[in-house]
């Protein structure tokens, strides 16, 4: 059973990654997921606002928003608050590339475009295998257009590109107006995979202390299917490796994605749920799924239920709404 895969130039021995989590802070723990099975994993990534009092240009770019309210700035944690300094981040990367045979994948969470540049190299110099740009970016100022925001993303990438020798991917939201041409003008601008989709954490209110605050609620497989739609349009469409990432939860997501025409399916949740063990679990119900419905390899699964490929491409548009809202059966 062939279960190997190649992301964005990475020979991988099967499509399992662990994408960026808390997970990746102990070299120990990197090092069980490996045991376990993990094909690569991706570090949790380097945030520029960690090195906010380096960077006046990162006080440009934290003003210029819709957080240009000044006090808006403090809702940021202050560097003594983040897990590791950016030079321990690096220095962490270093030591996992002495700890494991896998690949390494850094990323990076920047503002600035001196930011994305600076970290990016300091991340390849490190010994990263290939660098994951999470582009974290919420236009909430009324006069900035939508080309303007698609621009930051193509400027970011191409800067980094023209400055580093590894592979680079970028971790994108969908909230884009034409999402295929996006995914297209990144491809064009150098991208070596697209990650299908950062979760955009929502805030919540704190009603008795009428404050803004962070709320982190774990992925369910539901959400799986918004990735799983546009890996399945776009798999042919552009050159770029695509990986799937936000709900994938067992080997039955694994196997729905590669057949959308992912490269690899990138866990977390599940992993932070029920521990680094079920990454043994999903390969095993992987390679038994495989044998009992007769496919040798990943190569022959990939992209068999893509857009390309099914008898009814329009089910991934208007014709699977309005069946799915005529189907529905009201109990009332």
């Amino acid at each position: 059973m062939d279960l190997s895969t190649n992301y964005m130039g990475l020979k991988l021995k099967n499509p399992i990654v662990p994408s960026a989590s808390p997970l990746s802070q102990s070299i120990d723990t990197v090092k069980a997921m490996e045991e376990a099975g993990a094909a690569a994993i991706v570090v949790y990534s380097l945030f520029e606002e960690q090195i906010i009092h380096e960077s006046g240009e990162l006080d440009h770019y934290l003003s210029y928003h819709a957080e240009s309210f000044a006090e808006a700035l403090n809702y940021f944690p202050q560097p003594e608050e983040f897990h590791l300094t950016p030079y321990q981040y690096l220095d962490h990367i270093a030591q996992l590339k002495k700890s494991v045979k896998i690949p390494v994948i850094g990323s990076l969470n920047g503002v600035s475009k001196g930011g994305w540049v600076q970290y990016a190299k300091s991340i390849e110099q490190a010994g990263a295998d290939a660098l994951e740009l999470n582009i974290y970016y919420v236009a909430t100022n009324p006069e900035m257009t939508g080309s303007e925001v698609e621009n930051i993303y193509i400027d970011t990438l191409q800067a980094v590109k023209s400055q580093v020798k590894i592979p680079v991917a970028v971790k994108l939201s969908p909230y884009f107006s034409s999402m295929a041409n996006m995914a297209k003008k990144l491809d064009e601008a150098g991208a070596d995979a697209l990650v299908l989709f950062n979760r955009f954490y929502q805030p919540d209110f704190d009603l008795e202390k009428l404050e803004v605050v962070p709320n982190l609620i774990l992925s369910t497989n539901w959400e799986m299917r918004l990735p799983l739609r546009w890996i399945s349009i776009l798999y042919g469409n552009i050159k770029a490796s695509l990986a799937a990432t936000s709900g994938i939860h067992s080997h039955e997501d694994v196997i729905k994605v590669i057949m959308a025409g992912a490269d690899v399916a990138m866990v977390c949740s599940e992993l932070l749920m029920h521990g680094i063990g079920r990454i043994k679990e999903m390969l095993k119900g992987l390679e038994n799924w495989m044998e009992e419905n007769g496919y040798n390899s990943i190569q022959m699964m990939k992209g068999s239920m893509s857009q390309k490929s099914v008898a009814v491409p329009s089910a991934f548009e208007r014709a699977n709404y309005m069946k799915m809202l005529q189907s529905y059966k009201t109990h009332i």
